[in-house]
């Protein structure tokens, strides 16, 4: 399954394991990091800065919240850096935060509130500028971006580490992440289990079930990458389809839809969000904006209930 998950990512020729999902996911490659990982000439290396050290981390303002229990579990400072007027990470703002001290910079592909992409690219060039380690959580768009034709946001250039968790679009049962990185640096997660049939062990849980991993291989396996792309496809279809829905009741998208995830500017989200979870339309909020997630079970007929619920809804608070 490693293997299929980078080839996802761009790169068959990985080195990883199953997680429980991408807050786990994040947390071991910022333990890698942070283990003293350096960069010379794009290829990773023990580096100066060891456990006992702080350190910090750049990430995106909109980097999911496992980030903040990093903080606490490693000791480190996580620096936000601002968004540009697309939601995406802004460069210069990264580079304004990366000091001698940075030893990992994320970047995210299909951000949890917008699934937006960040310029993975752009990211990558700078950690090779600077020797630091590049982390991709692409937790959700790891499964929506390769069948989109996309191939600028896993292993390019300057990114190490990426988390892609198959028990979100890739349509596995919960809990099932993967952590792929381009070398095999998970000596520096290993610890000593001598009772054990293995001498060591690199993953963060101890005792954990087996079944979701076997589930997302299945899947994987049943579906192809082929299933994927038409599943994919048609997803992309509806949310574009709810798109001119909500724009026709005067609801425009807070940005154009990159993945399955759309956002519309919306008066009063939140009361606009508890009245449609009232009737059994479960979507969030997000500043003035409501969320919504176009998955498989989602059809047209889906679309037009809700459109006409939510027009009902609007017309009570206008």
């Amino acid at each position: 399954m490693v293997k299929r998950v980078g080839e996802l990512a761009g790169n068959s020729k990985t080195w990883g394991f199953a997680t429980t999902g991408g807050t786990e996911s994040n947390i071991q490659a910022m333990r890698v990091a942070k283990k003293g990982v350096a960069k010379k000439e794009g290829k990773l290396s023990k580096g100066k800065l060891g456990k006992s050290e702080k350190g910090n981390i750049v990430v995106p303002e909109s980097a999911h919240f496992s980030f903040d229990k990093i903080s606490d579990l490693l000791g480190v400072e996580i620096r936000r850096a601002p968004l540009d007027e697309d939601l995406r990470v802004d460069v210069g703002g990264v580079e304004e935060l990366v000091d001698d001290n940075t030893f990992a910079m994320v970047g995210i592909a299909g951000t949890t509130e917008y699934g937006q992409v960040d310029p993975i690219e752009e990211l990558g060039k700078i950690a090779d500028e600077r020797g630091i380690f590049l982390h991709v959580d692409a937790a959700f768009g790891g499964f929506v971006l390769p069948f989109l034709g996309r191939r600028d946001w896993g292993f390019v250039k300057g990114v190490d580490s990426v988390s892609i968790d198959p028990h979100k679009m890739g349509f596995s049962t919960i809990p099932c992440g993967v952590l792929v990185f381009r070398e095999n640096v998970m000596d520096r997660l290993a610890v000593d289990t001598p009772y054990l049939t293995h001498r060591s062990q690199y993953t963060l849980t101890g005792t954990r079930a087996g079944g979701s991993v076997v589930g997302a291989y299945a899947v994987m396996r049943h579906l192809g990458w082929e299933g994927y792309t038409k599943i994919v496809k048609e997803c992309m279809r509806i949310t574009h389809l709810m798109k001119e829905g909500c724009e026709e009741l005067g609801l425009e998208p807070v940005i154009e839809p990159v993945c399955n995830v759309l956002c519309v500017r919306c008066d009063r989200a939140e009361d606009v969000k508890n009245e449609l979870m009232r009737r059994n339309w479960y979507v969030s909020a997000v500043g003035e904006a409501i969320r919504m997630v176009m998955m498989p079970h989602v059809s047209e007929r889906t679309v037009e209930e809700f459109l006409r619920e939510l027009k009902d809804i609007l017309r009570k608070y206008n």
